[in-house]
This record gives C-alpha cells, sequence and structure tokens, in this order.
C-alpha cells in the first residue's frame, strides 16, 4: 500500500504521535508530535520526538507536516521541533482562533494574536493538503474543542480525541467551548464513512480488563461497539451520558502548561530579560 503509519505511543501522557508517508515518493507528515515535559521540575526533553525524526530521517522522508488535531490539554506539542529540524508546516484547524481567544485572557498571553498567525497554515472542512502521490483530506470533527479536526488519507482517517478505542468510549465536551452534541455529530459523520476506514487515535488509556495498550480501529466496530456511541444512541442519549460524565472527571494534569503552549503552536512563552521561560498557573480560573 502506499500509505504507510508508524505508530509512536508517548505513554507518561498516554498519546499517540504518528509519522504517515508516501512509500513511492517517501513525502511524510507527522501528526500530533508529542514534547517531553516533566512538571514536577518544569524540565522539557525532545527524547521521544527526536526517536520519530530518527526513524524519518532512517527510511528516507521528508516531513513537509506537522498536523495538530487541535489544541491539546494533556500533552506539549513538540511542532517546533519538528519544523525546526525538516522545514515542514505545522498545521491545525482554523477555528483555533475561537480557543486562543478564550484561552489569551486567562493565561495573559500578551504576545499571542489569536488569529491562529502562530502556525504556519489553518485549515477547514474539504481542505486538502498533498503528502507525495497521496492527499490528506481535512474533516472538520468538533465537540471536544471548536477546532479539532481529523484528517483522512485514503481508507485512514486520525481522527484525535474525537472517540478512543471501543471500549473506553468518546472525548470529553467540558473544556471551554466543547458541545457534547456537536462531538455527537461529528462521531456520526465519522461513522459514515465506509465501515472498513480504519480509524487511528491520539490517545488510549486501556479500559478495565485490558492489558495492552491500542490505538487502531475501524468505523465497523466503533459503530457495534463503542461503549457511548454505537450505533443505536440517540444524541439525547449521548448528550445526557456525556454531561453526566463530564462532571466526574478531573482536570487534565498538564492542562495548564499545555494549553498555554499549544495555542501558541507549541511555542512557549517569550523569555524573561535573563532568558528564563515561565509558564503561568492561573488559581481559580478553570
Amino acid at each position: 500500500m502506499p500509505l504507510q503509519i508508524s505508530a509512536h505511543f508517548h505513554e507518561p501522557t498516554y498519546t499517540v504521535a504518528y509519522l504517515v508517508w508516501d512509500d513511492a515518493t517517501k513525502h511524510a507528515a507527522v501528526i500530533d508530535p508529542v514534547l517531553d515535559f516533566e512538571a514536577r521540575s518544569g524540565r522539557t526533553g525532545t527524547q521521544s520526538i527526536n526517536a520519530l525524526l530518527a526513524e524519518a530521517r532512517g527510511r528516507g522522508l521528508k516531513i513537509y507536516w506537522s498536523l495538530e488535531t487541535h489544541a491539546h490539554a494533556d500533552h506539549l506539542s513538540a511542532a517546533p521541533v519538528v519544523c525546526k529540524a525538516t522545514g515542514a508546516r505545522s498545521v491545525i484547524g482554523a477555528d483555533i482562533t475561537q480557543v486562543q481567544a478564550v484561552f489569551k485572557p486567562i493565561f495573559e498571553a500578551s504576545d499571542l494574536t489569536p488569529d491562529g498567525s502562530a502556525f504556519d497554515q489553518l485549515v477547514r472542512e474539504g481542505d486538502r493538503l498533498p503528502l507525495g502521490d497521496l492527499s490528506i483530506e481535512v474533516m472538520a470533527t468538533p465537540g471536544h474543542t471548536p477546532a479539532c479536526v481529523s484528517y483522512r488519507i485514503g481508507d485512514a482517517v486520525f481522527v484525535g480525541d474525537t472517540m478512543f478505542m471501543p471500549d473506553y468510549g468518546t472525548a470529553r465536551c467540558d473544556f471551554p467551548g466543547g458541545d457534547a452534541a456537536m462531538l455527537y455529530r461529528s462521531i456520526r459523520k465519522l461513522l459514515s464513512l465506509p465501515p472498513q476506514t480504519r480509524l487511528f487515535l491520539c490517545h488510549d488509556y486501556k479500559a478495565p480488563g485490558r492489558e495492552a495498550y491500542v490505538w487502531e480501529t475501524t468505523v465497523a466496530e466503533q459503530k457495534a461497539s463503542n461503549v457511548h456511541v454505537h450505533d443505536g444512541i440517540s444524541e439525547a442519549a449521548f448528550v445526557a451520558m456525556r454531561q453526566a460524565r463530564d462532571q466526574t472527571l478531573d482536570m487534565p494534569a498538564l492542562i495548564l502548561p499545555s494549553v498555554q503552549v499549544n495555542i501558541r503552536a507549541g511555542h512557549f512563552p517569550p523569555a524573561s530579560a535573563d532568558g528564563t521561560v515561565f509558564l503561568k498557573l492561573p488559581v481559580d480560573k478553570l
């Protein structure tokens, strides 16, 4: 098959970053790259993303795109590392502007213009990005956040946080701009694709009773057995379940450092006069 996919699982944040490429031309993209970050010490690292980039070099790939499915709240993006090393362009859904507008005042991000210009390219429903002889189709899939998009390449779709494995369910919708009804419609759009379509997830948390991490499923499997949104679950029932469940969930451990970095396309806030970079922890804001 011309499309090749290599998954890089980052266990500290349960995140899957993907290296995808057209085997004929060796043109490649990275989806949801992860920066190592130790919250207790404030230290960053590039071991994980360096392993992905090393694989790309070993395979003779040229990376053209660093794609984000949304502004993540559970890990810091390594897009700047990818772009600096390869010349790739950073890409996210155009409605990132809504997310930036909400969080700019919370983090007093005076350096940030909430117009999406921190990213190299904004994309919308139906846009296509070239990947050698292949094409990356953008699908707007909001609900978890307003800016969520999925990327479809042939029979593979990279769905971000819209869905997890069938035994785990679906993404929360209680972040600013989240909307359970919108998520339901986005999921139904994904599940209207051919049954054999492969779905690649951004996270796995190992549902109770399962011992292995997994991140690939199909439209048919999700329609048959997703515990939150299998066929037969109405929008009203899903919304009621999702809203009740979200009220029981803690905030992600890295939400405060992650969001203020990720709305800047993975860049940290400007350094102080002595070159030190500071992240802000707004108290009682979320």
